[in-house]
């Protein structure tokens, strides 16, 4: 049966023909797929269909996080994006021979790592969009380089490592030791608010003047109507004597490639994060094919947050080992609550959850009405509801209409925009007022009885007219992907059911490593099972290059 059974599913390309038509109407290709590939064929005069599902095939990688496509395994590798199972087994994939021989007389294809330029480049069966190819070779080259120098520099570990402390204290060291000169050193994360809180762990440590971090973004000098896209490149390198870049498991490929070409060839880089954390939503899985080579990388083991019972947990999960996070989840009844159920089809759990949740929201209002921001947004802090999903019976959506509802017997203008004590998530950064995506606030009666939006920052509260804040959401539950960064003293992690296409091994990893204290972990047994045994499979051949093995 289709996945794209009716006819204006957007999804749709409804000019597909051939295989393009096939593929496009069970959901493997895109629209957006097949309409560059027919446009690259028209252009180039190929009428190979193979040739064509190839190439759409090279486009739809980047879009789900890989590099490349290898023609070898695809045909056992491939999905839909859909949230009912797909029977994918009676596609016409073509024989993997014929398809590369094809492939090598077409023109749209170059063959080989020393080729001319063509759209795709084809290094064995793995078919790469060119532009990727191109953005790995580099990453390798300069990577490799830095590390032959010794001016490469990987610390990694899970949260509570003292990864960020690690950070702040090299930052004192190294302006300790300067003297009359110090160096200057760029501090940058991928997001706003992970920038934020890099420059608040360093300014504990460090008060001199002048370092401010920034998102990469920013440090690169993004032009985005420019077609060199970045300021900063290898013509016109960073200033910077050393460049630290706070949570690197969420930098792409082109990112990362954009990053190292700016680096001036005297000057250090170090990458700090979590390779078992989420990656970036991009393509790539760039600071995981670093720690894999092995290579100037110190990695930080001893969990300084959490107890043993969730750090036993979060080990099996990372470790891919499904029986020892069962046990795990059952052997620390003071730090792990585990409801072995799916909550939307039995309800069980709910009534915990419920509690956990009207008991914080009433915290926060209780705070806010009192003018008290800082207590408001040190209750905000101790529990979090997070959800795989944004939509759907499992989905961030759905829970917050469900804990408004618990509250609104006791906050009675709930239903208002700008209600005391509504909890703030920004999701999009505004660098004028200094907020970014992900950072949370609460409405709290302000001077004068008008309502403010309150912030925090080192301590210290950022106050806004809430007419003022752009983007922002309701926060009484959030997606694992937003929580990546921030922690709570108490997690509610409510799992989809087992069929779930996005609950992976990182996924569940990032959920549980959210808990200071107290972990409740709502899922059946065959789900935490599942999600520990489908690690997210990002097809990169960058480990391979940086370890000096066979790229393609």
């Amino acid at each position: 049966m289709s996945a794209l059974a009716d006819p204006y599913e957007a999804r749709r390309a409804k000019r597909a023909a051939g295989l393009l038509r096939e593929f496009n109407e069970i959901g493997v290709l895109s629209a957006a797929d097949v309409h560059v590939a027919a446009r690259l064929a028209e252009l180039a005069g190929e009428e190979s269909e193979p040739v064509k599902l190839a190439v759409a095939l090279a486009v739809r990688g980047p879009r789900l996080g890989n590099v490349f496509v290898d023609l070898a395994t695809i045909r056992d590798t491939a999905s839909v994006e859909s949230d009912e199972p797909v029977d994918l087994s009676g596609l016409p994939w073509p024989d993997t021979e014929e398809w590369t021989r094809a492939l090598g007389g077409s023109e749209l294809v170059a063959r080989g790592e020393d080729a001319g330029s063509k759209p795709v480049r084809l290094l064995g069966t793995r078919l790469y969009l060119d532009r990727y190819w191109r953005d790995e070779r580099a990453v390798a080259a300069d990577l490799n380089e830095m590390t032959a120098s010794g001016r490469l520099q990987v610390i990694a570990g899970g949260p509570g490592t003292g990864k960020t402390t690690r950070v702040a204290r090299m930052v004192a060291e190294l302006v300790a030791q300067a003297g009359d000169r110090p160096p200057l050193i760029a501090l940058a994360a991928p997001t706003g608010k992970a920038a934020a809180r890099l420059q608040e762990a360093v300014y504990e440590q460090v008060t001199a003047g002048g370092l401010r971090a920034a998102t990469l973004h920013r440090l690169l000098g993004w032009r985005p109507r420019s077609h060199s896209r970045f300021a900063h490149d290898r013509g016109n390198r960073l200033p910077h004597d050393v460049v630290i870049v706070d949570e690197t498991s969420m930098v792409s490929l082109s990112l990362m490639a954009r990053l190292v070409e700016s680096v001036r060839p005297d000057a250090r880089l170090v990458l700090v994060g979590d390779p078992g954390q989420l990656a970036s939503i991009e393509a790539g899985v760039v600071l995981a094919d670093i720690v894999a080579a092995g290579r100037g990388v110190e990695v930080l083991q001893r969990v300084h947050r959490f107890g043993e019972g969730i750090a036993k947990l979060a080990d099996a999960i990372r470790a891919g080992d499904g029986d020892a996070a069962v046990a795990a989840l059952g052997a620390a009844p003071n730090e792990i609550t585990w409801l072995a159920t799916d909550v939307h089809e039995t309800g069980a759990g709910l009534e915990l959850v419920r509690d956990q949740a009207v008991t914080a929201g009433l915290e926060v209002a209780g705070a806010a009405r009192a003018g008290a921001a800082l207590k408001a947004l040190a209750a905000l802090g101790r529990f979090r509801l997070l959800c795989a999903h944004r939509r759907g019976p499992y989905g961030v959506s759905d829970w917050t209409s469900r804990v408004q509802g618990w509250l609104a017997p006791d906050i009675e203008d709930i239903e208002q925009r700008d209600y005391v004590g509504r909890p703030l998530l920004v999701t999009e950064n505004d660098y004028e007022l200094g907020l970014y995506n992900g950072d949370t606030g609460v409405i709290v009666e302000g001077s004068g009885g008008r309502p403010s939006a309150a912030f925090e920052r080192g301590g210290e509260v950022l106050p806004f007219s809430p007419l003022r804040l752009g983007s922002v959401e309701t926060v009484y539950a959030m997606t694992i992907h937003k929580s990546q960064g921030s922690q709570f003293d108490t997690a509610a992690v409510l799992l989809p059911g087992a069929g779930s296409r996005i609950l992976t091994r990182e996924l569940l990893y990032t959920a549980v490593t959210r808990a200071r204290q107290e972990l409740i972990l709502v899922g059946a047994e065959a789900t935490v099972r599942d999600a520990i045994a489908r690690p997210v499979a990002r097809a990169s051949g960058l480990a391979g290059r940086l370890s000096g093995g066979a790229s393609g």
